[in-house]
């Protein structure tokens, strides 16, 4: 294998681009979805069927994977690669999510974040230090920053605080991080919804250096119109010559929006989540396969979608199983829904490619508005 880690801009048409990440366990073309494997599964699926979607990389949570089944035993058994059976690169997220979600199990302090199990309540202590060993011993492709980020609304104060905070983790993080050929570390850039503090914060990872940058700090409750307030600046902040990578985003419109925008990497636990509850993503929407509506419908979820659910399956079919709580329904609407994300990429990547990607969003748009097909 080369221990390269690198990255090309092949076109740009307007901010948006598309090239192509070279890392030792392969390409991943931008922009690019991560699908998310939490504790080392993308749920519902074989990882195979994923790459199948066209996956070229998939996301690992250090949080969960530390607690179980740890770090160290995934290393014992050969990584985290090996011990999943996905031969593509993964990206690990830091932890710093986790920091927010489980606010109420946790104490924050300058040397890191004290947790209690939520799984058991046992204590553990996640520093800057601590998550770049766990990301090593998991042997992640992409390493991401430690760093805090405060759910919005919140004063500026206390975004303000926040981001200084993880800069000087992203510091530590860069430190402990060291020199690993053919592994790549990402800066995570704070600042709210807040210019002055997003610029800030981007010219202190600029001044740190690292082989990628996240935007992170927002799918956290501003809204889409305050996300893209925030994309129409915060991306350009950021080197033109490395991925830029918007972190827990979303769905296909916020995806489609965040290209435009200038944004190379996604990941969401969106389309598996909503896989396993009935609700499939088609060009034209969204569509809930448990309404009664579906119920004598021969045709398929979309009479377009090359996947397995669409393919062979009928919208009757799968109403019935996901009403009948089997577990093929989970199987098929979540394949069907990776399937769509990864497809939305591919159309990305060609009209950016050909120049054509304001004419290709706005069929995007005109498709999705059209709706659902009507009821038999």
């Amino acid at each position: 294998m080369t221990a390269l880690f690198s990255f090309e801009l092949k076109a740009g048409d307007g901010a948006a681009r598309t090239g192509a990440i070279s890392t030792p366990r392969g390409e991943v073309r931008t922009p690019a979805f991560m699908p998310v494997g939490t504790a080392g599964t993308v749920k519902a699926m074989l990882p195979e069927s994923v790459r199948a979607t066209g996956a070229d990389i998939l996301l690992g949570n250090t949080y969960h994977l530390m607690l179980r089944p740890g770090a160290e035993r995934v290393a014992r058994l050969g990584g985290l690669h090996a011990f999943m059976n996905w031969d593509r690169p993964i990206l690990t997220d830091s932890g710093g999510f986790q920091v927010m979600s489980l606010a109420g199990l946790r104490k924050l302090t300058e040397e890191g974040v004290a947790f209690k199990s939520h799984i058991d309540g046992s204590k553990h202590m996640l520093t800057p230090e601590r998550s770049m060993e766990i990301q090593r011993l998991l042997g992640s492709d992409i390493v991401m920053c430690f760093d805090e980020c405060p759910a919005l609304p919140a004063s500026e104060q206390a975004v303000a605080e926040s981001m200084a905070l993880s800069m000087r983790w992203a510091k530590r993080s860069k430190e402990a991080f060291g020199e690993r050929p053919g592994h790549a570390l990402f800066g995570i850039q704070q600042g709210g919804v807040t210019r002055e503090l997003r610029s800030e914060s981007a010219e202190k990872l600029k001044e740190i250096g690292f082989d990628g940058y996240a935007v992170g700090g927002l799918a956290v409750g501003e809204g889409q119109e305050a996300m893209f307030g925030v994309l129409d600046y915060a991306p350009a902040m950021l080197p033109e010559d490395k991925p830029r990578y918007l972190m827990g985003v979303g769905k296909p419109d916020d995806i489609v929006g965040a290209v435009k925008r200038g944004i190379d990497m996604m990941d969401c636990v969106l389309p598996s989540r909503s896989g396993r509850t009935g609700q499939a993503w088609t060009r034209r929407g969204q569509v809930n396969i448990k309404n009664a509506r579906h119920m004598d419908d021969p045709r398929p979820l979309d009479e377009a979608c090359t996947c397995p659910a669409c393919r062979s399956y009928s919208r009757a079919y799968l109403h019935h199983v996901f009403r009948s709580q089997e577990i093929i329904s989970s199987m098929l609407l979540t394949w069907h829904n990776l399937h769509y994300y990864q497809e939305l990429m591919a159309g990305m990547r060609a009209a950016i490619a050909e120049g054509w990607f304001a004419a290709w969003e706005a069929e995007f748009h005109a498709t999705r508005a059209e709706g659902d097909i009507e009821p038999l």
